[in-house]
C-alpha cells in the first residue's frame, strides 16, 4: 500500500487523507481517500483501475495479499463540522 498502491493512485490525482494500521492487529489496514464529487471519483477510478499499469503490475499480486472475504469498503460522507472534506 505505502510503497506501490498509494503512490500510484496519488500520481493519478487521488487524495489520500490518511492510512492506518490497527495497533493490536497489524494485518488490519485502513485508508481514507477524498473526492471532490461523485463525478470526480468516477474519473479517478477510471484513471487508476482502467490503466494498464494497474491491470498488469499492481492488481495481480493484490489477490495473493488481500483477504477479500474480510475486506470492508465503506463510502462515507463528512458531517458539516468535520475537518475532513
Amino acid at each position: 500500500m505505502e510503497e506501490n498502491i498509494i503512490p500510484f493512485q496519488v500520481s493519478k490525482g487521488m487524495v489520500i487523507v490518511g492510512s492506518f494500521v490497527d495497533e493490536e492487529h497489524e494485518d488490519s489496514y485502513f485508508w481514507i481517500r477524498r473526492f471532490d464529487s461523485e463525478e470526480h471519483r468516477k474519473e479517478l477510478y477510471a484513471a487508476v483501475y482502467d490503466s494498464d499499469h494497474w491491470k498488469n503490475e499492481i492488481a495481480p499480486p493484490i489477490g495473493e495479499l488481500l483477504k477479500r472475504d474480510a475486506a470492508v469498503i465503506t463510502r462515507i460522507v463528512p458531517t458539516s463540522r468535520s475537518v475532513l472534506h
